[in-house]
């Protein structure tokens, strides 16, 4: 392999494996330009997804709603989440599961491995007990999304023979657990939304299952390696047996890269990202690799929180900046930032880059100022 000098790496042979070693700097810029965070935009939704792996659904809307502000961070001002809704629930190149999107095309992976991680407990005993003692419930819900196609939950009437049990919130929710459990499983799926609410309908409405199966093997292998695209850097622990080893200089324990991106040069740009971005989500990762840390402190009670309820990270080419604690003002037209908290590393130009971009978040909210309450330099 030809390793030009600017990429500040080394690769070596340990043993009988290539083993590449990378400067902290030239690890951020990898795992930044994987996330699609780099100067090179994806010019579309789907691509832009299909490369991530998925996006991860949350309401909290305090600026605007996560999956909305990861696809903006991507592709900018362009982006329009009714073009969002009509790829997901008109076109659907694109589908929607357990609150997360993910590539229509990529369905008979999912498929075939099993590998979508919050169907997990899907297949936990106490749910396949549950589900075998409410089989009547479940043929209810099946005979009535096939005759009455897309409705809501609140529309299907409880006739669970076993209640469902739990300490949290879930507790007596029977409608909506059993309609979870199908979808995890693959019987039931969201067909559309109205606002925040799911209308459902039978799996084979609404997922491409016409699709040729693929192997598990083949399927558990693709996605690994597909996971390890969209991060560029992971623990191996975290993608399991594919990737190039590496050693980060300054931080301790293996790693492994994506040979595809060893050697793509770097142009960064400033980002405002998402609490549930994936740059940032692991916040081992995040603390090891950008020396950055970094919280979601919605559940937080007010007085013990750090930095503020809706934070979002500030990327400046291949360094973490800053956390801007963030609220749309709608009816005022108004992006106040309560905090903006720079690191104790940022320079002048990181403040103005955060600053700007803040700037071009409001124009995309059609807010008509940005008031920033107060700049902090973190120690």
């Amino acid at each position: 392999m030809l390793i030009p000098r600017w990429c500040r790496i080394q690769a070596f042979r340990y043993g009988f494996t290539l083993m590449i070693r990378l400067s902290r700097e030239r690890a951020c810029q990898i795992a930044v330009t994987a996330q699609l965070l780099d100067a090179q935009r994806p010019r579309d939704i789907v691509g832009a997804i299909s490369r991530l792996g998925f996006v991860q659904l949350d309401p909290t809307a305090a600026v605007a709603r996560s999956e909305h502000l990861v696809l903006w961070t991507r592709l900018g001002n362009k982006f329009d989440p009714a073009e969002l809704n009509r790829l997901i629930f008109q076109e659907r190149v694109l589908f929607e599961h357990r609150a997360f999107i993910y590539a229509a095309a990529d369905y008979p992976l999912y498929r075939a491995s099993r590998n979508l991680p919050q169907d997990a407990y899907a297949w936990h005993r106490s749910v396949t007990n549950w589900v075998t003692a409410n089989a009547a419930f479940r043929k209810y819900i099946l005979a009535q999304l096939k005759a009455r196609s897309a409705i809501r939950s609140r529309d299907l009437e409880d006739r669970a023979q076993v209640p469902w049990r739990s300490s949290g919130w879930t507790h007596d929710r029977n409608v909506s657990q059993m309609l979870e459990f199908l979808s995890a499983r693959g019987e039931v799926a969201i067909s559309r939304r109205e606002g925040s609410e799911r209308f459902w309908d039978l799996a084979e409405r609404v997922l491409p299952l016409h699709l040729p199966p693929i192997a598990a093997d083949a399927a558990k292998r693709t996605l690994a390696e597909r996971r390890l695209r969209s991060l560029g850097i992971a623990r191996p622990k975290v993608v399991g047996a594919v990737g190039t080893p590496a050693e980060v200089e300054g931080v301790p324990g293996p790693w492994v890269i994506h040979p595809d991106l060893v050697t793509k040069r770097f142009k960064g740009r400033t980002a405002l990202l998402s609490p549930f971005d994936r740059l940032i989500y692991d916040r081992d990762r995040a603390l090891a690799l950008f020396g950055f840390d970094y919280k979601l402190e919605i559940y937080v009670p007010e007085a013990k929180r750090r930095w503020g309820y809706y934070v979002l990270p500030v990327l400046n080419g291949d360094r973490l900046v800053a956390k801007a604690d963030t609220k749309a003002e709608r009816k005022a037209g108004t992006l106040t930032v309560p905090a903006l908290h720079m690191e104790a590393s940022a320079t002048k130009d990181d403040v103005d880059a955060a600053r700007g971009e803040l700037k071009i978040l409001a124009d995309w909210l059609k807010l008509d100022r940005v008031a920033i309450k107060r700049t902090i330099r973190n120690r």
